[in-house]
């Protein structure tokens, strides 16, 4: 009798043999219901890649970031939760919160694209490998302005903006008891204290 292997040590297939999705394709696999509610996923590069169980810190600490950013956010800009942000054409990653141009309605028929979104907030657990590698390189790639890991491993915010060239430019780690400034289209909306969004 041959045992069954657990998923996770089967060996994955070669690059060049991995068939990426592009986004329309993801898009109608979704709207036909081929996605389950239950399939906590996001389309990276082109991959159907698993997002990370959400625990308590985490819930909180996402509240408490979008109370903050929500503070000092002007009129004209609406703060997301988990809100998917099409980035083509092979990539829609849905970051903890992120902020867009416009309101509600503006998102009726269409997903923001990298030239809608100001910032987009990953909140990294377990994650955080892959928030400060492949994501943070997916949204400098798009040009996102600004990009937060709040790092809860390590109590600190780690701070991503200006990008160009699929690189941020300026990185800035702020600790518990520092504060940074959230700058857009070359206007400061305001200062956050790290302590304030981190639980």
């Amino acid at each position: 009798m041959i045992a069954a292997r657990d998923s996770t040590t089967l060996p994955l297939p070669i690059r060049e043999q991995v068939f990426r999705i592009p986004i329309d394709r993801y898009e109608r696999m979704a709207s036909l219901g081929e996605l389950g509610e239950d399939d906590r996923i996001e389309l990276l590069h082109g991959v159907l890649t698993r997002k990370m169980t959400k625990g308590t810190y985490h819930e909180a600490c996402c509240l408490l970031c979008r109370r903050a950013i929500e503070r000092i956010a002007p009129a004209g800009f609406i703060v997301r939760v988990e809100g998917p942000v099409r980035i083509p054409e092979y990539s829609m990653p849905e970051p903890d919160l992120s902020v867009a141009r416009g309101d509600v309605r503006d998102y009726l028929a269409r997903h923001p694209g990298p030239g809608d979104v100001v910032l987009a907030v990953e909140i990294a657990e377990t994650s955080l490998a892959v928030d400060r590698g492949l994501k943070r390189d997916l949204y400098a790639a798009a040009a996102i302005p600004n990009y937060w890991i709040v790092n809860l491993v390590d109590r600190r915010i780690e701070v991503f903006a200006d990008p160009g060239d699929g690189a941020y430019a300026t990185a800035l780690v702020v600790g518990e008891g520092d504060s940074w400034e959230l700058t857009v289209d070359g206007t400061v909306w305001g200062r956050i204290d790290a302590a304030t969004v981190l639980p």
